[in-house]
């Protein structure tokens, strides 16, 4: 019995910190959208995209209602179509989204860009949409909006979800010329290619982790170290020295990225002469790391 409750209260806490990052990689994204995207008119696709071309069409409806309405049709739609795909991650992503954005017209209205800048707020809105949107792909989750749209032309078309995102984003985009000119037009496409580049190396650099592979006399200590101390596993193989000739063995661990500064040090204190060699990967699926 203890060690079911255990096991409900670990489940619990990481599922609050599931939301609570969650909850911070959608502040980041409204904070982009909101700031920087809507008073400039930077139509870099989504939902987003949609509320500020409707916003400006002269209706009373503003870009944050739109985005929340058009949020709330496509979790329906997405349902019918898609079932339990969309999950209630990305339903509370896409709710606190949608209502995020519409409270900011309240709290922090804006009626024109902040700086005088344009290139420079392109910039902060495509750095904290790609590091909100990152966050929340990294949790298993989406904002909802046009990834639904790409789901579902993935389940009735030949498209990937990639090309299908890519193309329903596009067409976004481009009626930014029609309804704010050519400068606005490409600055929302140079935001729309750049966003798709830097929510993958944020992703990258979020799950980052460091592959050990150590060459050393001292097998015992230094692979107690990793798996008592880091608790992660080893795997041992056994080497000869090309140049010496000696019986040498190669120890294989990965760890996080600051657990690597650690074992480093670690490792050079138990064995000044250890031969360590260290590789980057944002790749690493089993026990202890990600599922598969």
């Amino acid at each position: 019995e203890s060690l079911f409750m255990e096991r409900k209260v670990n489940s619990f806490r990481n599922t609050l910190r599931d939301y609570l990052i969650m909850t911070a990689g959608t502040l980041f994204l409204t904070f982009g959208v909101y700031f920087f995207k809507i008073p400039n008119g930077f139509v870099t696709g989504g939902v987003g995209g949609v509320g500020i071309l409707l916003g400006k069409i002269g209706t009373n409806i503003t870009a944050g209602q739109w985005i929340l309405i058009i949020n709330i049709l496509l979790l329906i739609i997405g349902f019918v179509f898609l079932g339990s795909a969309n999950g209630f991650r990305t339903v509370y992503c896409s709710m606190l989204f949608s209502l995020l954005t519409y409270v900011f017209e309240f709290i922090f209205p804006l009626n024109e860009p902040m700086t005088d800048q344009p290139l420079l707020e392109l910039v902060y809105a495509m750095l904290l949409t790609s590091v909100g949107s990152a966050i929340i792909f990294n949790n298993d989750s989406s904002s909802g909006g046009t990834d639904i749209i790409a789901l579902i032309l993935k389940k009735y078309t030949s498209l990937n979800v990639g090309k299908a995102l890519l193309f329903t984003d596009f067409i976004i985009s481009s009626l930014s010329f029609f309804e704010f000119g050519l400068k606005v037009g490409l600055y929302s496409l140079l935001g729309l290619f750049s966003k798709a580049f830097l929510v993958d190396i944020v992703i990258d650099n979020i799950n980052a982790c460091k592959y050990f592979i150590v060459i050393t006399e001292e097998t015992e200590k230094i692979q107690d170290f990793i798996m008592k101390n880091l608790h992660h596993g080893v795997t041992v193989v056994g080497a000869t020295g090309g140049y010496t000739n000696r019986k040498k063995v190669m120890i294989h661990t990965v760890c996080k990225r600051l657990e690597a500064i650690r074992l480093r040090k670690e490792i050079k204190e138990i064995d000044k002469h250890a031969f360590i060699i260290v590789s980057t990967t944002s790749e690493i699926i089993g026990r202890g790391f990600r599922g598969v």
